[in-house]
């Protein structure tokens, strides 16, 4: 959720390849997707964590569309590992119990779809109650039709909408949770893809007593106003609140709407900017779809298997692309086929990964180099040298990162030559300290020593993409895997 993405974050490995294929359910001829591998597990987050996430929830970070003034904000935030993720903070009076609240949010992770902004997380110290889902960089179906900047939402687009959060909601209904709070065109939001997705916050309660309908009164289902409850019912008239948003690009009272149709002026509901993009006979069908949904009686309305039934065979075309049909563009990222390992662990941001390689690969990169740690003369000096150094590889060893950065910034001091090895490693150390700052200035003073070591620039990127220059860091990383290139046909010639 939210609308900030690095590029970076893109990079996958052959480990993390893309959501499973579309599948045919063979009941409602509907398409059936599944998440897939590359959502992480759900798990419990500690509040340190989060805090450094978000950098201590900073007002700068709130992607709530009503910013500070949502009773429930929902932050920006990267993970140590470089994901980024939508952070939602409750109020201090939701949720008072916190075994209530893991516990519904759990379930709520195990609800894995394609169609919806999965839930990886929680968090429950003190009065804090968070949740953590993927994040999504293309903003919300609110801001897409009320709020746009180049152009109207096209009809396909709009078609295709309806028929993705259908499927979310039937999915929703398969995993026994029929009740979605409050659906509106805030809770549908855009992936990196421009696919729509449904977020999964609206499958967790709002508060301790379950009233979850934060919008105006005269777009919430009747039987909410007349017990202050949801049922499942309620979820398909809030989907036909959606439909009419979608059909005519701005809020329409849903008891106004049905005088309209029941009116035969369907013109009146459309969006004027739509002209000549539909057929009469495929908008008709939406608006009869909307009034089923709108009907005030909750027994009459229809259920979620109807609503993909109804809106699939309007898709006319599937094939394109979701960014293409709203006019948005995406940076491609070329993953370059000739990223090392080390590569490809900076590429995703694997810090674990890129230690673990720092470690195996050693010096040996500088052998047979003028800077090689040789030296001519046995010397007290050189002794004093050899011993910062293994201090420094062990500390490095061990994870102890800042009296990694002690000794091997006395080795810069003691060394005629500098080592690019003891830069790089140092560099890294900065990293796991906070310190992307030096981590840059170490590793350019890597490639300083070796100007075509594919190493220096991987960490170069690995730093960058830290500091959030997402560009920069993707052009190291092309850097890196070019000098890969050049080192691999040095080899084979």
């Amino acid at each position: 959720m939210g609308c900030l993405q690095s590029k970076t974050s893109n990079v996958q490995s052959p480990d993390d390849e893309s959501l499973a294929a579309d599948k045919l359910d063979p009941q409602s001829n509907a398409e059936v997707v599944d998440a897939g591998d590359g959502v992480p597990a759900f798990k419990e987050f500690g509040l340190a964590e989060l805090k450094a996430a978000t950098k201590g929830f900073s007002s700068d970070l709130i992607v709530s569309e009503s910013g500070e003034k949502a009773p429930n904000v929902v932050y920006k935030g990267k993970l140590d590992g470089g994901r980024f993720v939508a952070v939602k903070r409750f109020s201090r009076q939701s949720w008072p119990d916190a075994q209530q609240f893991v516990a519904e949010a759990a379930g709520v992770g195990k609800v894995r779809h394609r169609r919806l902004v999965n839930m990886i997380g929680c968090c429950a110290e003190g009065d804090e109650r968070l949740l953590v889902a993927e994040y999504m960089p293309n903003d919300t179906l609110s801001k897409h039709l009320f709020h746009w900047d180049k152009q109207p939402l096209p009809w396909e687009m709009r078609v295709r909408v309806a028929y993705y959060i259908a499927q979310a909601l039937d999915h929703c209904n398969t995993e026994n949770r029929r009740i979605y709070h409050d659906l509106n065109a805030y809770r549908v939001l855009f992936d990196e893809d421009g696919d729509p997705r449904l977020s999964s916050f609206g499958l967790m309660k709002n508060s301790r007593d379950g009233k979850s309908y934060s919008t105006n009164l005269a777009y919430t289902p009747p039987e909410f106003l007349r017990t202050g409850r949801v049922i499942p019912e309620s979820v398909i008239y809030s989907y036909g609140t959606v439909l009419l948003d979608l059909l005519s690009g701005k809020h329409i009272p849903p008891s106004h709407a049905l005088d309209l149709i029941r009116g035969k002026n369907m013109l009146l509901v459309m969006d004027s900017s739509l002209e000549g993009q539909y057929a009469n006979e495929d908008a008709t069908k939406l608006v009869e779809l909307a009034s089923k949904c709108l009907q005030f009686e909750a027994r009459d309305r229809p259920n979620s298997k109807f609503l993909l039934s109804a809106v699939a065979p309007l898709q006319t075309q599937k094939e394109v692309a979701s960014l293409v049909l709203m006019g948005l563009s995406k940076t491609t990222v070329v993953v370059p086929t000739l990223l090392s390992p080390l590569g490809k662990a900076c590429a995703r941001m694997d810090l674990t990964a890129v230690h673990d390689i720092l470690l195996k690969t050693g010096y040996k990169d500088e052998e047979g180099a003028e800077n090689e740690l040789s030296f001519q003369e046995w010397t007290q000096q050189v002794q004093e040298m050899l011993n910062t150094k293994k201090f420094g590889d062990i500390a490095f060893r061990d994870k102890d990162f800042k009296v990694a950065i002690d000794y091997y910034s006395k080795l810069v001091v003691l060394m005629s030559v500098p080592s690019a090895t003891v830069f790089a490693r140092r560099g890294f150390s900065y990293l796991m300290n906070g310190q992307p700052e030096l981590a840059l200035r170490d590793a350019m003073q890597a490639q300083v020593c070796m100007p075509e070591w594919p190493t220096a620039f991987y960490l170069q990127a690995l730093a960058l993409s830290k500091l959030g220059m997402e560009t920069d860091a993707q052009d190291m990383l092309n850097d890196g895997a070019a000098f890969e290139a050049k080192k691999q046909n040095s080899w084979r010639g």
